[in-house]
């Protein structure tokens, strides 16, 4: 089957080339087209069979004018935007759950040791050149409770677990997974959080999971438990946690998502000392590409091959 590719690639640019020569290891003969913008897609996309890119960056406008469009391939896990564009019911699409478990294990340590350990303060005392020293609380014998078991989630789970902590998964369906020392059902999610010295949100925003960390389970949480929000700003009652904060029912948060994004600058999350914040760059990493393309390849492979049946993390939007 020759294939007719377009990639369409906003945010970063370089990472065009790489898709590139992916494409044309496993097809030679495929026609590959890289776009910046929508501009340039809408010039290079009516004969298109396949389109890949971050869910977002693909515009209603591209796929109206790729008659020949069968297939999308997301660069991203979250599909929302595709839901909204009027995606006609014969284009397959599949996302790239999956591939980001080492960016958002690294974010969810970086935020648990710079609270645990109280970096923000050393920083601070390091812009005025403050000498001063505190015993170093460890990761290790410490317990995550990790809300959500899934790829990112086992990602996160085996690299704790080799930091020497126990990890509890909390599942609608619990099954066994690699580095949680067990799994329970979500109607155990409150006995199971109040044995968290981290309580981290990693579940998908479904309508069942809508403030999924409320104040009745922050009510839970030892005053010495942190929570980390790696997943969707809406998973956690916003203002249930600031409330928690600031009265020291808990000890500190870790925040890479918020119910609004940017959090206004009143936000009191802003001047929290006990607070880390992230500008939602869980899923971001330097070699993105790099984690994307090999799904994308067999993807291609597939399509090639079968059509739309045997896709690889295939959703229906």
């Amino acid at each position: 089957m020759s294939l007719e590719v377009l990639v369409i690639e906003h945010e970063h640019p370089d990472d065009l080339p790489v898709y590139d020569a992916a494409i044309r290891a496993a097809f030679p003969d495929a026609v590959i087209r890289l776009a910046t913008n929508e501009q340039e897609a809408l010039g290079l996309c009516a004969s298109a069979d396949v389109i890949g890119g971050k869910a977002h960056d693909i515009p209603a406008s591209v796929i109206a004018a790729a008659p020949r469009l069968r297939f999308i391939q997301a660069f991203t896990t979250g599909v929302d935007h595709l839901r909204t564009v009027g995606l006609p019911p014969h284009v397959a699409v599949s996302n790239a759950r999956g591939i980001h478990g080492p960016q958002m294990a690294e974010l969810a340590i970086m935020h648990m040791i710079a609270l645990l350990r109280d970096f923000p303060a050393m920083l601070a005392n390091q812009r005025e050149a403050k000498w001063l020293r505190w015993p170093q609380r460890l990761l290790t014998g410490k317990t995550a409770v990790l809300l959500g078991v899934g790829a990112i989630s086992e990602a996160v789970a085996t690299r704790l677990s080799a930091l020497g902590m126990t990890v509890i998964g909390v599942s609608g369906s619990p099954r066994p997974a690699p580095g949680f020392a067990r799994v329970e059902p979500r109607e155990r999610m409150r006995e199971t959080a109040a044995l968290a010295d981290f309580l981290i949100v990693l579940a998908p925003l479904t309508p069942q999971n809508h403030h999924l960390v409320n104040a009745a389970l922050l009510g839970v949480l030892k005053p010495e438990a942190f929570v980390i929000n790696l997943a969707r700003g809406p998973c956690v009652d916003e203002p249930a946690l600031i409330a928690a904060l600031q009265e020291k029912r808990i000890a500190g948060a870790g925040l890479d998502v918020f119910e609004e994004e940017p959090p206004a600058p009143d936000n009191p999350l802003w001047t929290m000392p006990n607070v880390t914040m992230t500008p939602r760059i869980g899923g971001m990493s330097d070699m993105y590409a790099h984690q994307v393309a090999p799904l994308f390849i067999e993807n291609l492979k597939r399509f090639a091959a079968s059509g739309a049946s045997d896709l690889v993390n295939r959703i229906e939007v």
